[in-house]
């Protein structure tokens, strides 16, 4: 029997991934790998945040894994890694699926709700599976500072956006250009390629033409 290293008589990966995570959590690992780089260079990193309004898929894991690898080769080679965790809150699919929860069109928001009460009901469906992600977050061992996430409807990240983007006009790094840009007119709102490709897009239909 290895003294300092456990030995199984049959895989249980589950098991084994169990232990390790328990241990880590008991050891505080990952704050360690931080908290004794103090003072070293430091290796930015910022998750491209997830969507907490739908449940993660093993493509999330995928993307995940990659980018842990990269965060643990740089804590191996001696930088100081903060991972800052984050969730992106903006998208038309939020808007369209609380409005669709609500019963209610672009049209009622003013009327029918407040803007206030609109605002309000899509942070809480953005927000909806965080636990869930925290959950899968933890459990593949995916590095990440969950306590204090960046989150892109809060003022202080839109306006620092903004800021960024003063920047870029001011050094005339922003023009003016045109483009063909698909529209809905239901949503009121151009539609980006990504939202071109959300299930239920194309449909095929049956029209009658002025020469039939």
């Amino acid at each position: 029997m290895n003294e300092k290293f456990p030995e199984y008589k049959g895989l249980d990966l589950p098991k084994v991934a169990e232990e390790i995570l328990d241990y880590w959590k008991k050891d505080n690992t990952f704050k360690k790998s931080i908290t004794t780089r103090e003072g070293n260079t430091p290796f930015v990193f910022f998750e491209g945040p997830p969507s907490a309004n739908g449940l993660p898929g093993i493509h999330h894991v995928m993307a995940r894994a990659i980018k842990d690898i990269f965060c643990r080769y740089k804590t191996q080679k001696g930088f100081q890694v903060k991972r800052k965790a984050g969730w992106d809150t903006h998208g038309l699919p939020i808007e369209l699926g609380v409005e669709k929860e609500l019963g209610i069109t672009k049209e009622d928001i003013g009327t029918k709700i407040t803007v206030e009460e609109y605002n309000a009901a899509c942070k809480k469906a953005v927000m909806r599976y965080t636990g869930i992600w925290n959950d899968l977050t933890e459990k593949m061992g995916y590095w990440v500072d969950m306590s204090d996430p960046y989150i892109t409807y809060e003022p202080k990240y839109m306006e620092s956006v903004w800021w960024l983007l003063k920047q870029i006009y001011n050094k005339n790094l922003l023009y003016k250009g045109y483009t063909i840009q698909p529209y809905s007119p239901k949503a009121g709102t151009g539609l980006s390629s990504h939202e071109l490709n959300q299930p239920g897009t194309y449909q095929d239909v049956t029209d009658t033409t002025v020469v039939a």
